[in-house]
């Protein structure tokens, strides 16, 4: 709940900005209804794998792009294993690693 509250307003049309996304995609891992009924609270609306059902949910088109962007950080073998124990210098190194994944991308 921490980094769902911690999420800054989505940027969108003029007006006023919404504070939060309209819904939030997780895998089996949070499949239990404390979790489910904490995103309602918050105005998400949840959606979420259920255990022991088939991967035709549906998920798994949106699961991908979390997945790909952790195995492009993990082609900086500092960021493959935390040898930082300060968190401001590990979010720096996170920061120049997606400066040059997408530096990459765009001299393409």
């Amino acid at each position: 709940m921490p980094l769902i509250k911690s999420i800054p307003p989505v940027r969108g049309r003029v007006g006023r900005p919404r504070k939060r996304p309209a819904c939030l995609y997780a895998d089996r891992g949070y499949d239990h209804d404390k979790y489910r009924r904490l995103v309602w609270r918050t105005g998400i609306k949840p959606i979420i794998a259920r255990r022991g059902t088939p991967h035709g949910s549906g998920l798994g088109i949106h699961r991908w792009v979390v997945e790909r962007t952790i195995a492009l950080l993990h082609w900086f073998r500092r960021l493959r294993i935390r040898w930082e124990v300060r968190d401001d210098i590990h979010e720096a190194f996170m920061k120049l690693a997606a400066a040059i994944i997408c530096w990459r991308r765009l001299a393409r």
